[in-house]
């Protein structure tokens, strides 16, 4: 198995889409690989909308939808330019991370809820997309 805490960021996404799930134990060392620094960087960010494409619709952990949404929330908020803020560059790139596989799936709308509670503000071209998200 990968050692999640030394490898490349890519070949832990190999490593967890190597069978097409997100088990347990995968999403508790996933979890701590992103949190030692305390810090979501932007190749981690990205990681995890491809773990998430990757195990769509599979029997996965149901811890996974949780440290999507709070990662990917982390990373978007708890910047240095922006912090609490979803700014237009961030907006712009989550629009493109979300829309690159053709559907908003069930994990990404528990992203978007939790960005919308969580924000103190979102760029006007994100939140058309969530009403026109159903979000």
């Amino acid at each position: 198995m990968t050692n999640f805490q030394t490898a490349p960021i890519a070949e832990v996404v190999e490593s967890i889409l190597a069978d097409g799930v997100i088990d347990d134990a995968e999403v508790a060392e996933l979890r701590k690989r992103l949190y030692a620094d305390n810090k979501i960087e932007k190749d981690e960010a990205e990681a995890l909308f491809k773990i998430n494409d990757g195990v769509k619709g599979k029997s996965n952990s149901a811890a996974w939808t949780n440290l999507f949404a709070e990662a990917v929330s982390d990373f978007l908020l708890n910047d240095e330019t922006s912090p609490g803020v979803v700014d237009d560059n961030e907006g712009t790139w989550l629009i493109k991370k979300l829309e690159g596989d053709g559907e908003i799936d069930a994990n990404e709308k528990v992203l978007l809820k939790t960005l919308k509670e969580k924000a103190k503000s979102l760029p006007k071209e994100l939140q058309e997309k969530l009403k026109n998200w159903g979000v």
